[in-house]
């Protein structure tokens, strides 16, 4: 059995398809799936989604890019929203200075108030960190200091320092089809060597498809390929991988039922 921790099946690319990514997700061994909030004021959509199949769960939050365009939600207003039995996650949330969009300083106080949300609620944060691993860093040690919180740094590609920091400061790390791509060696050497307890592997999609599927529409079936990928680069067999990585996820994820229907 695998996880799809973060995917996002509210967007275009899935309108006309959801069925039948949902159905082979669960044939290849997808049991589990969230689909990640971009914005809060689309939550609607993703709780029809959610409602609509028995394995999917979702999130809420706002990602970084859209920070400027939803600044000001509080913490009262997003665990308001949490209290659905859908929403199992805040986020993604975080910092991201690739791209010009979302100011750093709209970002950061967005970073902060999904802390607190994820803070006072007891759900994991997914936090979306791009070219941001100093302010990245600063932020999860001040936060940490102020009352612990869970989270995990989803689709990581940023550095060693930012990864074992936020380690040790209790987060998890997630992994996408980039871990796959072949100019990744250095995301494959970093990922060899963290602490089997605290990664998974997960697809981002319908963006970063893996391996022989590069370029195409990615998809939540897809993320057996990352998690095999996964499994050489730390020597491991693929069921052992499978095993520890969903083990992690519903240890952070504490919401989301273990067993039970997942048609």
């Amino acid at each position: 059995m695998l996880v799809d921790s973060h995917c996002h099946l509210d967007f275009p690319d899935f309108a006309d398809d959801l069925d039948g990514v949902v159905a082979r997700a669960d044939a290849a061994g997808v049991k589990r799936l969230v689909t990640i909030s971009t914005r809060v004021k689309r939550l609607d959509a993703l709780l029809a989604i959610s409602d609509r199949f028995a394995n999917v769960y979702c999130s809420v939050g706002t990602h970084p890019h859209q920070a400027d365009e939803e600044d000001g939600i509080t913490p009262d207003q997003l665990i308001a929203l949490t209290r659905h039995p859908k929403v199992v996650a805040l986020g993604e949330a975080g910092l991201d200075y690739f791209y010009a969009n979302g100011s750093p300083a709209a970002q950061e106080r967005g970073f902060r108030a999904h802390i607190a949300a994820a803070r006072a609620t007891g759900l994991p944060l997914v936090i979306h960190t791009r070219e941001a691993d100093a302010d990245c860093a600063r932020i999860l040690k001040d936060e940490m200091g102020q009352g612990r919180f869970g989270a995990v740094l989803h689709c990581y590609t940023g550095g060693r320092d930012l990864a074992l920091t936020a380690i040790e400061l209790g987060c998890y790390i997630g992994f996408t089809g980039i871990l796959t791509f072949k100019n990744s060696q250095e995301l494959r050497d970093r990922a060899a060597d963290l602490p089997a307890d605290r990664i998974w592997v997960e697809p981002d999609a319908p963006v970063l498809a893996p391996g022989k599927n590069r370029g195409k529409r990615n998809e939540p079936s897809f993320v057996v390929e990352t998690a095999r990928v996964l499994a050489e680069t730390r020597g491991v067999s693929f069921d052992a991988l499978a095993r520890q990585t969903t083990e992690n996820f519903f240890r952070l994820f504490s919401k989301v039922p273990e067993s039970g229907s997942v048609a």
